[in-house]
């Protein structure tokens, strides 16, 4: 398909798209907004949040947070989402609703392409403080790899058979949260809200968990213990091995990435 075919493809559906004008960049107030005409044209509600995907299955929560000249996403959401997609002057971006508060992102450069795979510029590694020195030689030996940089993250599994995805760490990690892409690729299941799960470490040790719903999508509660235990740092990248029952998630085993 051309690509300006593609894109007009994408435009055609509930959707509304965002590019950079003369004095503008990605991380402007003015690209954080949801445009009112689209709020207007579309009968969901996006009081608390939206949750985006791009086509090689990364996801991303985005806060909202409404003011007098109309409802936006929070900054630190939205200059994450910016960075990690490493965003143009030149790029346009499509959002496609497709239900409730998720939306499927499509990423097209100044010549038309659609970007489908993670881009391949990885984030400048951090120089190391004196301070912070003994926790970084705890987790040397993993290194600190981006999803983007991953290459074959099956090699890393338990049970090739298994569902999977990879995730790097960033700012907060209370939750560990599912994507809609890796649910729709599997067919994953989960267990009610609160229910127990249980997370897996590379040395055998299991750290308990609780299943739990915003807004209909998952996430594990506990995650944030395991991070600590294992001193899992902004930046580090784990692949993440569903074990099920049945259709249904019982067991999340923790990979860690070497470099």
């Amino acid at each position: 398909m051309l690509p300006e075919r593609r894109m007009q493809e994408c435009l055609s559906k509930s959707s509304f798209s965002k590019s950079l004008s003369p004095g503008q960049h990605w991380k402007s107030k003015s690209m954080r907004i949801i445009p009112e005409e689209f709020l207007r044209s579309t009968h969901e509600s996006f009081e608390h949040r939206v949750v985006f995907s791009v086509p090689w299955n990364n996801s991303w929560q985005l806060w909202l947070r409404p003011d007098k000249k109309g409802l936006f996403m929070i900054k630190e959401d939205w200059d994450e989402f910016a960075d990690d997609n490493f965003l143009g002057p030149d790029d346009t971006l499509v959002f496609t609703h497709q239900d409730t508060m998720y939306f499927q992102v499509h990423i097209f450069k100044k010549d038309g392409k659609e970007i489908i795979s993670a881009p391949l510029e990885v984030e400048p590694q951090k120089e190391t403080t004196s301070a912070s020195a003994s926790a970084i030689g705890r987790t040397a030996t993993r290194g600190r790899k981006s999803c983007a940089n991953l290459q074959n993250p099956e090699r890393y599994l338990l049970n090739p058979q298994n569902p999977y995805f990879a995730k790097t760490l960033k700012k907060t990690n209370h939750l560990l949260h599912v994507g809609l892409p890796v649910i729709r690729q599997y067919g994953l299941e989960f267990g009610p809200h609160d229910s127990s799960m249980y997370f897996i470490l590379p040395d055998g040790n299991k750290v308990d968990g609780l299943t739990k719903y915003y807004n209909g999508l998952p996430s594990f509660l506990g995650w944030a213990d395991v991070c600590q235990q294992y001193n899992l740092k902004i930046g580090d990248t784990v692949v993440c091995e569903f074990e099920l029952s049945g259709r249904v998630v019982a067991a999340v085993r923790v990979h860690f990435v070497n470099e």
